[in-house]
């Protein structure tokens, strides 16, 4: 949930900070008073198309900060991992946006600055923002499929990711026949590359390793004078007249004349003996070496030519010894490809076929599954749009699958369906896409049943509504009220509202106001008492002074509210 948002020189906004609970949030106040503007900050905040337009009059910078709070498991944790940006055990996460008086825009997330594009990977998860006139993902078609392999996920799921496996694997082997069935002339050009490519490497003879062996090798003979120095200084410190071993020795000669008198001194006589015989083995070793040592300036020429061959071949074929290797392998493979086309192409033709076959039967149990899933949201959509007084409306999920096709023109990412959602509003009127809906009034209901099936499934922290209700009244103002506050136990939702019943359903009420100070006028939010929300409500009714009537309808709207979510919880 959201639980503190702060937004300072935004729009008409000097400086607020607004502290969030979980349930229902209402926003009120006049037209004009920065309701929307709000939104628009938090609209911003999740990764929206920022403007200098924002930026307060006379300042210099935007500033918009959210602290979120999300439960473990949540899919913010999964993309905090992806781009390295901690997240606490207790699931904190801080979004801040920055717009500036010359358009820059700066992002944040957990204090790590990131692109637009990962703040609205944040974002989404975070927020969903819905508004009567804003199209939104429930509107876009494209979204429809994704909305309904949601909606039966646990199901769904498994199959889902078999179907992708065999679609990504189909697509992989189609990409191969098309680059090996190519034009002649650029096959010709490739077999010319690859041969010629091949021939240098086998001339180079290269062996695993070489490269750091030979590094390691030079390093040897450009520092001989320094290894050399340094094992004689350390030879000739142990070994000799009063040198380190036969003071050693004097040392663990003292201890063994004495071993017998004291169990301490036996036991420490047979640790030095220990030591010293290794330390006089030792010193044996760096005589023996030294005396293999041996300059030889024309190997370390050699060495010197060796590595810049291999430099060179490292600049057009890989950054390792290793790995030029294995591209050299991918090359013979390569070739004989190209040299055999003709048979890989059947075997290929072949594979296509028989993935081809497979991923259309993962596709069918797919749409049969998508079939059943279907079935189950028309129920529970019709059963949601009767509660809004749209009890004649139809809601239809519609299948465009093309069977009368070529298998594979049939497969997409999705497998072989194209979803979309359809909806009736009124009898002996035809089924028509969402977004041709044209009553404003009956696209708020419909949205509102949409987003409460939908909020449950898609795991977005808070839901937003910017004026959702507009265009009804009566009972169905008081149905929309009762909608948002039901989506409300799901997910904490944030709703701009004009109607007087949505306003009394609220957990928490804030009045936003716009004020006069110093000649700038200013936004100021503020959490209302009781006393304060029956005042609000009878403004919203009368829309002009209070009156004692006013006031017992408003009375009247709280206790209603307050006795319709006692029944519900």
């Amino acid at each position: 949930m959201l639980t503190e948002l702060s937004i300072q020189d935004f729009a008409i906004i000097d400086n607020i900070s607004i502290t969030f609970n979980e349930g229902l949030t209402v926003l009120t106040g006049e037209t004009g008073a920065g309701k929307s503007i709000i939104i628009d900050a938090v609209q911003l905040l999740a990764g929206g198309r920022g403007s200098i337009e924002f930026v307060r009059h006379e300042a210099k910078k935007a500033e918009i900060e959210g602290l979120f709070s999300v439960e473990p498991g949540h899919p913010v944790f999964r993309i905090g991992s992806y781009y390295g940006i901690d997240i606490q055990e207790d699931g904190m996460v801080v979004l801040h946006r920055t717009i500036t008086q010359n358009g820059k825009s700066i992002c944040r997330v957990n204090g790590k600055l990131v692109t637009l594009a990962i703040l609205r990977e944040f974002g989404k998860t975070l927020i969903d923002i819905h508004s009567q006139h804003e199209t939104q993902s429930l509107m876009d078609r494209e979204n429809h499929i994704d909305l309904l392999d949601l909606y039966d996920e646990d199901i769904i799921v498994k199959t889902k990711e078999e179907y992708t496996k065999l679609y990504q694997k189909l697509s992989m082997l189609k990409k191969r026949y098309k680059d090996l069935s190519e034009n002649e002339q650029e096959i010709a050009h490739r077999l010319d590359l690859l041969e010629f490519q091949l021939q240098e490497l086998e001339e180079a003879n290269l062996t695993p390793n070489e490269d750091e062996v030979l590094e390691d090798e030079r390093s040897q003979l450009a520092n001989f004078e320094r290894i050399y120095t340094g094992i004689q200084d350390a030879y000739n410190a142990l070994y000799g007249e009063q040198k380190g071993i036969e003071w050693l020795n004097t040392a663990q000669q003292a201890l063994q004349d004495n071993r017998q008198y004291d169990n301490f001194i036996a036991e420490k006589a047979t640790e030095l003996s220990n030591h010293y015989y290794l330390i006089e083995e030792l010193s044996y070793d760096l005589r023996n070496y030294s005396e293999t040592l041996q300059y030889n300036p024309e190997r370390l020429n050699e060495i010197e030519a060796r590595l810049n061959e291999i430099s060179r071949l490292k600049k057009k074929y890989g950054p390792t010894v290793n790995e030029i290797i294995e591209y050299m392998g991918k090359i013979e493979e390569e070739l004989e490809q190209l040299t055999n086309k003709d048979s890989h192409l059947t075997k290929l033709a072949e594979q296509i076929n028989e993935t081809a076959q497979d991923t259309y039967l993962e596709a069918k149990q797919l749409h049969d599954i998508r079939q059943k899933a279907a079935n189950s949201l028309i129920d529970d959509i019709h059963d949601e749009l009767k509660g809004l007084y749209l009890a004649k409306a139809r809601f239809s999920v519609s299948f465009d699958t093309k069977a009368d096709q070529d298998i594979e023109n049939q497969l997409n990412k999705n497998g072989i369906d194209h979803i979309t959602f359809q909806i009736s509003t009124n009898p002996g009127e035809p089924l028509k896409e969402l977004n041709k809906v044209a009553s404003g009034g009956e696209l708020s209901r419909i949205m509102l049943a949409l987003k409460k099936i939908f909020s449950k499934h898609q795991g977005v922290t808070s839901v937003i509504f910017d004026e959702v209700d507009t265009g009804v009244s009566g009972r169905v103002a008081q149905a929309i009220a009762e909608k948002i506050y039901r989506i409300s136990n799901g997910s904490q939702v944030l709703c701009i509202t004009h109607l007087p019943q949505v306003a009394a359903m609220a957990d928490t009420h804030k009045l936003i106001e716009k004020v006069e100070k110093n000649n700038r006028t200013s936004t100021t939010v503020a959490e209302l008492t009781q006393n304060k929300k029956i005042e609000e409500l009878s403004r919203m009714i009368t829309g002009t002074e209070l009156t004692e009537t006013a006031k017992e309808h408003a009375k009247e709207l709280l206790e209603l509210a307050t006795d319709y979510k006692s029944k519900k919880k």
